[in-house]
């Protein structure tokens, strides 16, 4: 889709639709386009028609110059600036680690911010499982003396990690693909699917220190000190509506781990199934769209 401003490496692409902005804040885990997978199933491309203008960031790739970009960086220093081109306030979207990052961009810009949509966003981070959490800092004990050489963490080190949590479920997923017929619309959706997974940049130096040395280590978010652009976040302080989506099966980012502010909607979805899943459109993609219509937030 068209760039309609750029930050940086940063871009803001426009998805159309006539209505209130809603700037979508993807992870800086895999691409963007999850959001918009294909275009048959396809979150942002189905709001455009739904009566509000979706805008997707695009974090683009991390070089070496972005070693020491944080992930309250890439909110100072990218997101910022993007929300700031909208010529109006918008609504963030924030899907997985963007959530978090949304949280902390409508602290900052209370001015330009008529409201936040979580969806499977991270804040507590005692919240997931202690052998999870331990698995992580492991993994950056043994990872991260590469990472600090290259100036940056390889996307392919995170998805091992992913495996790691349920290698049974990742085996027995590949052994359906198997029964599929090559040609039929299942294994071609698999496949886009497992495409988007295994793809993505690399996380910068310090952002992936942050995230798994602070945030997961330390929770830094979940006890009220992480710090942005000099300021502690607290979802509980910013003044305008807030709609918390969590899932009781999310395996990735589990429910507890959710910031519990707002109004509250619950799923039964797997973290990626509640955006691209068969049962997506009626359980997440309809009740955000009438959330986002509401007249509070034009």
């Amino acid at each position: 889709m068209p760039v309609i401003a750029t930050a940086g490496r940063a871009m803001l692409r426009d998805y159309g639709g006539a209505g209130p902005p809603v700037l979508f804040v993807p992870s800086l885990i895999n691409p963007p386009h999850v959001l918009d997978l294909a275009a048959e199933n396809s979150l942002l491309r189905w709001l455009a028609g739904q009566g509000v203008r979706p805008l997707l960031v695009d974090w683009g790739s991390p070089g070496t110059a972005d070693r020491d970009m944080s992930i309250a960086g890439h909110v100072e220093q990218l997101l910022l600036p993007l929300i700031d081109a909208v010529a109006k306030p918008v609504v963030l979207a924030g899907y997985c680690l963007g959530g978090t990052m949304a949280l902390a961009a409508a602290a900052l810009r209370p001015e330009a911010i008529s409201g936040v949509a979580l969806l499977a966003a991270p804040w507590r981070f005692s919240g997931f499982p202690d052998d999870a959490r331990g698995a992580l800092t492991a993994m950056w004990e043994r990872a991260g003396a590469v990472a600090q050489t290259l100036g940056m963490l390889p996307m392919e080190v995170l998805q091992a990690s992913f495996w790691q949590m349920e290698p049974a479920r990742t085996i027995a997923k590949f052994e359906r693909f198997a029964t599929l017929d090559p040609g039929s619309a299942a294994a071609r959706a698999f496949v886009t699917l497992e495409d988007w997974a295994n793809d993505g940049p690399p996380l910068a130096l310090a952002a992936a220190r942050e995230l798994l040395v602070d945030f997961f280590g330390m929770d830094l978010p979940g006890r009220g000190r992480w710090q942005v652009g000099g300021q502690a976040i607290d979802p509980a302080a910013i003044r305008c509506p807030v709609l918390d989506v969590a899932s009781t099966s999310d395996r990735i980012v589990p429910a507890a781990s959710a910031a519990g502010v707002g109004k509250q909607l619950t799923l039964d979805l797997g973290h990626v199934g509640m955006v691209v899943g068969g049962r997506a459109r009626a359980q997440l993609w309809e009740p955000l769209a009438g959330w986002l219509c509401a007249p509070r937030l034009s």
